[in-house]
């Protein structure tokens, strides 16, 4: 239940900022600057607060690399059902919500991977030391 509800935090996050339909934050900044200029700044602090945990706990966690290495399996299971016919990529948004997933599972990954790798090695981090 953790990673799920950190996978859907990241997922709420990325879709806030940006998602194929008109309710996200870079249309609503596009079609109401500056009329809301203060108030644009304000939830795009908010965002980048959001990004800066998610980020650094995952760079921490699982390095450029891990991202990379969770990037390519996504990547692989797409061209595997590309292969087998389950999934066509010429809608543009289906490709702009798989690539949504795809950050937010990176994310939310990342933010979970030192609580998962505890419990399936029994080894506690460093930074767990008041725990």
């Amino acid at each position: 239940m953790g990673f799920l509800l950190r996978w859907v935090c990241a997922l709420v996050l990325v879709t806030a900022t940006y998602n194929p339909t008109d309710l996200n934050y870079v249309r609503w900044v596009r079609q109401t600057y500056p009329d809301q200029l203060p108030l644009m700044v304000l939830l795009g602090l908010l965002l980048a607060i959001g990004y800066i945990i998610y980020l650094r706990a995952t760079l921490r966690s699982i390095g450029a690399l891990g991202m990379v290495l969770i990037l390519a399996v996504v990547a692989a299971l797409i061209w595997v059902l590309i292969d087998y016919g389950l999934l066509d990529l010429t809608n543009r948004a289906l490709t702009q919500w798989i690539g949504i997933v795809a950050l937010s599972l990176v994310l939310g990954i990342g933010l979970s991977w030192s609580i998962i790798r505890r419990k399936l090695s029994g080894q506690a981090d460093v930074d767990d030391v008041d725990e």
